[in-house]
């Protein structure tokens, strides 16, 4: 998996394509990442301790990962990811510019 939590990326296919977030959280093992503001879904809740009302609640629900891209940080576009070595490091990369996607 080429994207990890915090990651900017690009929906771009599906009901959300177009849409941008940052990961909240990955499931390497599901190969599902959990993009903020992206893909709603309603979920029916019981009343309970934090939500004493219950009702209808909105929330992320999980994405494969295939139907995103990580944004590239110099041109703002989608871009794939490489993988290079550096200082002994290996680090990832943006494709379309060289740039670094790790900090």
């Amino acid at each position: 998996m080429n994207v990890k939590k915090g990651d900017k990326v690009m929906v771009i296919t599906g009901k959300d394509k177009g849409k941008t977030g940052v990961i909240l959280v990955a499931f390497p093992k599901k190969d599902r990442v959990l993009v903020e503001g992206v893909n709603i879904v309603k979920k029916h809740t019981k009343p309970n301790q934090e939500n004493p009302q219950g009702g209808i609640i909105s929330q992320e629900a999980a994405i494969h990962v295939s139907n995103v891209m990580v944004i590239d940080p110099k041109t703002g576009e989608p871009t794939r990811v490489g993988y290079k070595i550096e200082n002994g490091k290996k680090v990832r990369v943006a494709k379309k510019s060289g740039e670094l996607l790790d900090n």
